[in-house]
């Protein structure tokens, strides 16, 4: 596991700081950026923290209302360029089976994520997968197989909701 991957990646369902942990993603992609000469302008920036409001998936037109809400525009390639943006620089990733985003909560760190929905309450949380990753890279190897592309994601309940459904 890298070094500065999140400990903790339960916290999604969890009741926890959650100022602390978004304000830490934040910080780490504006530092990111600027390292990059990457420009994290003002509705990119807005749209990260958009996602990180909470441990949920948005889809881009759930974050194109909030930005229209609040003067960025109404258009959906202003939430779709901000989305790719994100994506793109490791900031934001795509939940496939939602056709939503999320916010990366290990910017610039090594990862590979898996990231766990819970069907009821809609958190997401990231967690390192890498065992499982090396395991499909040797399986598709053994078959002559290249993988270009992995989204490891798991539909289910999360302890809270778990709890409450019994």
């Amino acid at each position: 596991m890298s070094p500065n991957f999140t400990a903790d990646a339960g916290l999604a369902f969890e009741r926890h700081d959650h100022a602390h942990c978004a304000g830490s993603a934040m910080a780490r992609a504006e530092a990111l950026s600027e390292a990059k000469g990457a420009r994290l302008t003002p509705v990119r920036r807005r749209t990260l923290e958009i996602l990180l409001e909470s441990h949920r998936a948005l889809g881009a037109y759930d974050v194109l209302e909030k930005l229209a809400e609040e003067g960025f525009g109404k258009q959906p390639p202003v939430a779709y360029r901000a989305l790719e943006f994100l994506v793109e620089q490791g900031f934001a990733h795509r939940i496939r089976r939602l056709n939503a985003f999320t916010a990366c909560m290990n910017p610039g760190t090594a990862h590979r994520p898996a990231f766990f929905i819970c069907r009821s309450c809609s958190a997401v949380a990231e967690a390192q997968a890498e065992a499982v990753r090396t395991a499909m890279d040797r399986a598709a190897e053994e078959i002559g197989f290249a993988i270009e592309r992995v989204n490891l994601e798991a539909l289910g309940l999360c302890h809270a909701c778990a709890e409450a459904a019994e």
